[in-house]
């Protein structure tokens, strides 16, 4: 018996809490099969003796890029552990389907294809985003074009071609925080594409503020460990049937084992996100009465990201960390440190940098599991290696619109309490 023939990927009727969810959903079966631990297939064809069937089959697929029933044909088409991983998550999501790809990049791609492919090539986005997310938008690499606005520029952004409006919130690198019930409404019948990387389904479920399409790197939080490469979107399955199709002409499939390790990786999702938002909130409350600290980015949802600009010399804190990893990259169980300018924005000319608040004074951190006073020790003596010359005065405070923004010098948001986040 295959998972495709004997799970039900349908909610349950009564609902269940997220931490449930993430233990449970795209497992449901297990027990039919006389399984605990969801199985690895690292098959990449599959034997069928009737041909015939197999073409009828093939058939339908190209015609409507709806999931295969039966057993699988080829890996480029589907595979039941990257499905079991796809449910979870649309599940988590709150969507009626996920569609995994080898990437985060991998899976923006095939959203901008699917809406060039209907001859929507305008996207209207905010910045700031992902740096590799703002460079495919305004490379011109797809065939796209690209209008930036701010969020209340949105709706006179929209022209007759447009087939995406993107945001991502909290932004990266800087936690800037969007309104997503008034940007969908901003939007009308064009789809609003949220990048939910940071927040995950644990602090924010944008389909539940209008959203249509959800996408994360799943490299980040879904996976927890730094160990995976992927990609997913969480979207209606009309818009899942038209992302599988562009999956398998373009083969930016997500490997079973990765989808293996994500799916474990959503079980303790929320209690990974709670628990590094609660160290991250205590250091960023830290940072702000630091007077090496200009200013300190932290979002009202709460999350494991923060952004911080020194007074003194960045690249001296990069290279003063001990305990804490100066990588790119975040969502892992251990903390690193990176500088927004020199890696992950770098691709962003420094004019775009600049509109989207992307300073060269700007660190980002994405804080892990360890004690928060070891990992504050260690910014500490990090922070004092960078020290300004005569030292600086006290932190400068946000004005009215940073913080209307979202965008806070002071960490103003109240985490999550255990056990209703994301409910």
């Amino acid at each position: 018996m295959t998972h495709q023939d004997s799970m039900d990927t349908t909610p349950p009727a009564a609902t269940r809490t997220l931490a449930t969810e993430a233990v449970h959903a795209g497992r449901e079966d297990l027990a039919a099969l006389g399984l605990h631990a969801a199985p690895l297939d690292l098959s990449t064809t599959y034997p069928s003796h009737d041909s015939r069937a197999e073409a009828a089959r093939l058939d339908e697929f190209a015609a409507t890029g709806a999931r295969l029933q039966g057993p699988p044909v080829y890996a480029r088409l589907d595979n039941p552990t990257v499905a079991r991983f796809e449910t979870a998550l649309a599940r988590l999501e709150g969507a009626e389907a996920g569609v995994a790809f080898a990437s985060g990049m991998a899976a923006l791609t095939a959203v901008l294809l699917v809406r060039a492919a209907q001859g929507l090539r305008h996207v209207v986005a905010v910045r700031p985003l992902y740096g590799c997310s703002d460079h495919l938008l305004g490379s011109g690499l797809l065939g796209t074009e690209v209008t930036w606005t701010d969020p209340a520029g949105i709706a006179d952004a929209i022209r007759p071609d447009t087939g995406l409006v993107m945001v991502e919130t909290p932004a990266n690198p800087t936690l800037a925080e969007i309104d997503l019930k008034a940007v969908a409404h901003s939007c009308g019948s064009v789809p609003l594409l949220v990048d939910n990387t940071f927040a995950t389904p644990v602090l924010q479920r944008p389909v539940e503020h209008g959203a249509r399409i959800v996408l994360h790197s799943a490299t980040k939080y879904l996976g927890g460990h730094g160990d995976v490469l992927g990609g997913v979107v969480a979207c209606d399955e009309e818009t899942a049937r038209e992302l599988r199709k562009v999956r398998f002409a373009t083969g930016g499939v997500l490997h079973p084992l990765a989808g293996y390790l994500l799916l474990r990786g959503l079980s303790t999702l929320p209690v990974r996100v709670r628990a590094q938002s609660a160290t991250a909130a205590e250091l960023a409350r830290r940072l702000a009465d630091d007077p090496r600290i200009a200013r300190v980015y932290y979002p009202r949802l709460g999350g494991a990201m923060v952004s911080f600009e020194v007074r003194g010399e960045p690249h001296e804190v990069i290279a003063g960390v001990r305990l804490i990893t100066p990588a790119v990259s975040l969502g892992s169980v251990d903390t690193l440190i990176q500088h927004p300018g020199s890696i992950s924005h770098r691709i962003v000319c420094e004019d775009d940098r600049r509109t989207g608040g992307i300073g060269e004074k700007l660190l980002r951190m994405s804080v892990g599991l360890e004690d928060v006073e070891d990992l504050w020790n260690d910014l500490d003596a990090a922070l004092g290696s960078a020290r300004e010359a005569g030292g600086g005065a006290g932190r400068r405070a946000g004005n009215a619109e940073e913080d209307a923004a979202g965008v806070s010098a002071v960490p103003s948001g109240r985490l999550p309490e255990p056990g209703r986040a994301g409910r």
